[in-house]
């Protein structure tokens, strides 16, 4: 599965707002916060199996417009934080494309059986000779 982000990042909507925090006067006049917006459903570059693994991935996440909403207000950068947004989205969306893999079940070895049931018989021995003894 290779995904194209560049092709995603163009369905991506970004739109920025005031953010609180340090920097004085310059955080009340200048938008450094980024938010962004993807509708999930309305993509085109996905699969239907890509979007039902994404929605079930991230449900908690997504809104119940079936929209997945970020935001960054990291650094007093715009810029920086829209590099921050992305980055993350990114990784969002890999990690939870991707596939877990199967478990292989392994065999217990036959010294480790032995093992086990000769501490078993030990313990049983051990509780055995704190009974009182039948008259």
């Amino acid at each position: 599965m290779t995904l194209n982000f560049e092709n995603i990042l163009n369905e991506v909507e970004f739109s920025t707002s005031l953010s609180g925090g340090a920097g004085g006067q310059h955080v009340n006049k200048t938008e450094t916060k980024v938010n962004l917006n993807w509708n999930i459903s309305d993509s085109q570059y996905l699969s239907e199996i890509e979007k039902e693994r994404l929605s079930g991935k991230l449900q908690n996440r997504i809104n119940a417009n079936g929209e997945l909403r970020l935001n960054c207000s990291e650094t007093r950068s715009q810029h920086q934080n829209k590099k921050i947004l992305i980055q993350r989205f990114q990784n969002i969306i890999t990690s939870a494309l991707a596939r877990p893999k199967k478990r292989k079940s392994t065999i217990v070895p036959k010294k480790a059986k032995l093992k086990r049931l000769k501490e078993k018989a030990k313990q049983a021995e051990k509780k055995a000779l704190r009974k009182k003894p039948e008259l």
